[in-house]
């Protein structure tokens, strides 16, 4: 319960985001803003890149947000936040900040400003072993301007610049695995959650900020837009995405890969695809290979993950 009430308000009594601002109704990423910052140790200054979460909570001459905000480009957010931890050390060097007065910083950013336009920055931060959060809350596309595909779009989705048709079946390459990328740079703190797995991804987001160096949280966060399905089953589509084994949730701490939910009666990957209408075109009769081609990567991956985890 102590856990419980520490995720709807802070030490003051309010939320790090309000309530008021323009996310769609069902949206999970408000679900996880929440989450994150109310499972820190303390204060926080917070990156956004333009994004969904950016453009929704900042229509002027409102702002949803109770905490310290930058916001920032697309392409620069991990930047941005690799230079305010670098004031920060400067800053207690000269003895203008305490040193025992820990102010985190958390970089967030879509699978747009994560997977593709920010992945520069990004990488080059975490190469550099700056102490910062960096969260991408994936919703698997560019939903903020149309529901475009990024790289974070998973195999044979429908959006509108991967449509399906006579000559297409939607997209046609399989989605990075931007965990494993950020797991390539060798830094202290890796993990994959989802936004209905709340405590899952409150306890990753305590060890991600206990870390001595950069830490990255990959939670897959659904847009029913942009997915197509109703806005009450949001819980229900992330569940299920982690209950077929599309999306584990596994954390890799210094290296060391750790499964932190088996499923116990996993299920069809068709059960996934079949209530999000970015999907329909693949249950049709003429497109069952691809069906089958992606329950075959889903199973290989799986069990890739089982091997690193043993």
């Amino acid at each position: 319960m102590a856990r419980l009430k520490r995720l709807v308000e802070n030490e003051h009594g309010v939320p790090p985001l309000r309530g008021g601002h323009s996310l769609c109704q069902g949206c999970g990423i408000p679900v996880v803003v929440r989450t994150v910052l109310s499972s820190l140790p303390g204060p926080a200054v917070i990156v956004n890149a333009t994004g969904c979460l950016e453009v929704a909570t900042t229509r002027y001459p409102t702002t949803a947000w109770n905490v310290p905000w930058l916001h920032v480009a697309f392409e620069n957010t991990a930047a941005v936040a690799s230079g305010i931890e670098s004031a920060q050390r400067a800053l207690r060097r000269r003895g203008a900040l305490p040193d025992d007065q820990e102010i985190s910083i958390v970089a967030f950013a879509g699978d747009g400003g994560t997977y593709d336009i920010g992945l520069q920055a990004l990488s080059g931060a975490l190469e550099r072993g700056h102490k910062f959060l960096f969260v991408c809350y994936d919703n698997e596309a560019y939903m903020n301007t149309g529901v475009q595909r990024s790289g974070a779009t998973p195999f044979g989705g429908r959006t509108t610049t991967s449509p399906p048709g006579a000559e297409s079946f939607g997209k046609a390459q399989r989605r990075k695995d931007m965990t494993a990328i950020a797991v390539a740079h060798h830094i202290p703190y890796v993990a994959q959650a989802t936004a209905s797995h709340w405590d899952d991804l409150s306890r990753k987001v305590e060890k991600a900020a206990a870390v001595q160096g950069p830490s990255f949280l990959n939670v897959l966060t659904d847009c029913p837009v942009g997915w197509g399905h109703d806005p009450r089953t949001t819980k229900t589509m992330l569940d299920t995405a982690v209950d077929t084994h599309f999306w584990p949730l596994y954390e890799v701490v210094d290296g060391i890969y750790n499964l932190n939910y088996r499923p116990e009666h996993p299920l069809p990957i068709e059960k996934w695809l079949e209530h999000q209408s970015r999907f329909a075109h693949l249950l049709k009769p003429e497109h069952r290979s691809h069906v089958e081609e992606i329950q075959s990567q889903v199973d290989a991956d799986w069990n890739d993950l089982l091997a690193h985890c043993e």
